[in-house]
């Protein structure tokens, strides 16, 4: 299964139209005459991607045998370099750009490959897609998790979220699925983002992480992130390695089948190796002692043949359900508890085969949400339609604007359109137009269903920021009252470990009244630890 991760299995379906047309025009051509095959050179490449070092010869980036790579062109054994020494100039140039862009979110982060499995008709039940057609069907896939807030350097014991995020590669192209460990989020209106990442990074003068003056003032002054605090300050935000939690979309979805009728949707992903944590003490042990924990174990167990697995769920709303639903389900601080919305069992992801190489397969694997086949789509979940743009264009500043001809972002169906040329476009579509020509029409797919009713718009364009209101305190409360005196008690000595830094005394009391809102007695816990009077 190993090759089928590495070029060989990406690249001839990719080039499938490209080659037809050369074959084509081959046919025509004089036979007498030697033909260039613009993919020999890749295909040469990829040949040997698996290849010890004791079978191949040192050569230069073109392929021209070398001596020697610690060799340089000098005057003399003493004299000075020369400009036509290429070995030197290419491994000192190349050097200086190994590193593509730093995501600014979900930086630090381990993957690995495996497959979708369909084991229930759940999936077709709501969606047309023909990842959920068959009981027993298997997809590709390439899951990537990380931190969110920290750097590339980040612990992975840190107390942030986690990002679960798994590229399918289904027959009928790219489903990409983002998850958080948590069902909610910070906020709900995505203008905020830029300025809650803001201020979990490093202070712009001291250049220090965290800032904990910072990072309170966001959240004292945001009411509607209350659950997400709660939770994170909880022992759910330092997770053990990563191969023990839960993930879940937030965001709401549509599932649409062949007939045109739909569902709102939410998917999530729970381990079926347990949900495990971490204590604020262990988790600050753990990233003294191996700040790469999460990598390393989740490399090791795969290695050993524990393979890690998520099981998949639907959760589903018809449009009137929704109507007297007690929360906004566009809301991404709010939370379908399951008891309100049954999950129901999908299939189930499990993780295989580690990456031969990090860079190629997790560092520069992108994912978009918007990337999704015939019978799942977009709402209008603000959030969710943030999302729809912001992570396509940070995969076109980070990777390039043809981020998708990477093996490891490749569909595995046939790729045809006008998207063309442009940095690194090493599969140009061949002669094909690079417009929609009538001379050499490219084929449409009939339209799979018609959506022109699915949603109807009252009123007129508006600039908006939602209110906070009591109903944001409704999930905090069940939160706290569903919590063990044991989870308590590290909620609240996690909080005053944390909050206990901010300086600003005005910020410490203000966070105290929002959790005396939540619960008199959870708040009144928290501003005795911190020597704050209510």
């Amino acid at each position: 299964m190993g090759r089928h991760f590495s070029c060989p299995a990406f690249l001839p379906q990719l080039r499938g139209i490209a080659l037809a047309s050369a074959n084509a025009a081959a046919g025509k051509r004089d036979d007498s005459q030697p033909y260039f095959n613009i993919y020999q050179g890749p295909d040469e490449q990829d040949s040997i991607i698996n290849d010890a070092s004791t079978q191949l010869e040192y050569t230069l980036s073109g392929g021209q045998p070398y001596p020697n790579p610690y060799m340089s062109d000098r005057l003399g054994t003493t004299g000075p370099l020369l400009l036509q020494s290429t070995n030197l100039i290419e491994q000192l140039a190349h050097f200086v750009r190994e590193r593509v862009p730093e995501r600014t979110v979900h930086a630090k982060g381990a993957g690995a490959h495996g497959y979708f499995e369909v084991t229930t008709d759940v999936g077709a039940n709501y969606s047309m897609a023909d990842v959920f057609s068959t009981i027993g069907k298997r997809t590709p896939v390439t899951a990537r998790f990380s931190t969110i807030a920290g750097n590339l350097g980040n612990a992975d014991s840190v107390r942030d979220l986690r990002g679960l995020a798994f590229k399918l590669r289904t027959d009928e192209g790219i489903l990409d699925w983002v998850f958080l460990n948590h069902p909610v989020f910070w906020l709900r209106d995505p203008a905020k983002f830029p300025h809650f990442i803001h201020s979990q990074k490093r202070n712009p003068q001291t250049n220090l992480l965290p800032d904990y003056n910072n990072f309170w003032d966001y959240l004292s002054a945001n009411n509607e992130s209350i659950y997400q605090v709660m939770r994170t300050l909880s022992d759910l935000g330092t997770p053990y390695g990563f191969r023990h939690m839960n993930g879940w979309s937030g965001n709401t979805f549509r599932a649409i089948k062949e007939d045109g009728s739909w569902v709102y949707l939410k998917i999530s992903a729970y381990t079926d190796q347990g949900v495990k944590n971490n204590t604020n003490a262990e988790a600050i042990l753990q990233a003294g002692q191996n700040a790469d924990f999460g990598v390393q174990d989740l490399f090791e167990a795969i290695e050993a043949g524990n393979y890690p697995s998520w099981t998949i769920y639907f959760q589903v709303m018809t449009p009137k359900e929704a109507e007297t639903f007690k929360y906004n389900i566009f809301d991404l601080t709010k939370e379908w508890l399951p008891e309100d919305v049954p999950l129901q069992e999908v299939g189930r992801i499990t993780l295989v085969q580690n990456p031969l190489n990090h860079f190629s397969e997790v560092e520069q694997i992108g994912f978009d949400p918007a990337q999704m086949p015939n019978g799942l789509a977009a709402t209008e979940d603000p959030t969710l339609q943030a999302r729809l743009f912001a992570y396509g264009d940070a995969q076109r500043y980070r990777t390039g604007v043809n981020h998708k001809q990477l093996p490891i972002n490749c569909p595995f169906n046939p790729v045809a359109n006008f998207l063309r040329d442009g940095a690194m476009s090493f599969n140009n579509q061949g002669k094909r137009p690079n417009f929609w020509s009538q001379q050499d029409l490219l084929g449409l797919e009939v339209r799979p269903y018609n959506d022109d009713n699915h949603t109807i718009w009252v009123g007129g364009a508006v600039a908006y920021v939602s209110t906070p209101s009591e109903i944001d305190f409704d999930l905090p409360r069940i939160f706290w009252n569903g919590l063990s005196e044991r989870d308590r008690d590290n909620l609240v000595s996690n909080i005053i470990w944390h909050l206990g830094q901010a300086s600003d005394t005005s910020i410490r009391t203000k966070q105290c009244q929002i959790f005396a809102h939540v619960n008199e007695t959870f708040g009144q816990l928290v501003a005795k630890g911190i020597n704050v009077t209510l």
